[in-house]
């Protein structure tokens, strides 16, 4: 069940009563929506008490985000022409990224992933957003840099990432700051 309401502090806010949560959880998305969710054993009045609790982290991630550069609203054209575009740029890119650092991978898939940049299956396929290419052509190759080391190490475990680190030059940590900054379009 959804519902909303409106906080005298936040402002509107989603409340979903969901046989799908196992808990109270809190979320607040880069527009700056703020979604509450909880199972229905748990009382509305009981998850409000939660948020309530939480009003001052909500207006830090709301501040955070408006530091971030969220990408545009696409037509479903524009998102036609993206997936043209990385189709035609990505793999091509892997290709070059994989041989120049002596990495092997098996297909790529381009998507319209718009939780992740790019995901590595245990068969070594990579598969891409193709909001990819509305990101920094540096931030397109961090993105598929990650994804190659995960070929070799499968987690994010220190290995992996003196893997990663190593591949960009010791800039791991600093462009994955950077890319923390943009959001695919909602």
């Amino acid at each position: 069940m959804k519902t909303t309401l409106h906080h005298p502090r936040l402002g509107e806010i989603t409340i979903y009563s969901t046989r799908r949560s196992s808990r109270i959880s809190l979320a607040v998305r880069p527009s700056g929506e703020v979604r509450l969710s909880h199972p229905p054993y748990v009382s509305q009045r009981r998850a409000l008490e939660f948020l309530e609790s939480k009003t001052e982290w909500v207006e830090q991630a709301r501040a955070k985000y408006a530091n971030h550069a969220t990408l545009p609203t696409l037509t479903a054209e524009d998102i036609e022409r993206l997936r043209a575009e990385a189709k035609a740029f990505l793999p091509k890119r892997v290709a070059e990224i994989a041989q120049s650092l002596g990495f092997s991978y098996g297909k790529v898939t381009i998507r319209a992933a718009r939780t992740k940049w790019g995901c590595c299956t245990a068969q070594n396929n990579l598969s891409l957003s193709l909001y990819l290419m509305l990101l920094p052509r540096h931030l397109q190759d961090y993105v598929i840099v990650h994804e190659l080391c995960h070929t070799v190490h499968h987690n994010h475990s220190a290995q992996f990432h003196a893997l990663a680190d190593r591949c960009l030059q010791g800039r791991e940590k600093e462009l994955a700051r950077e890319l923390r900054k943009h959001h695919t379009p909602r």
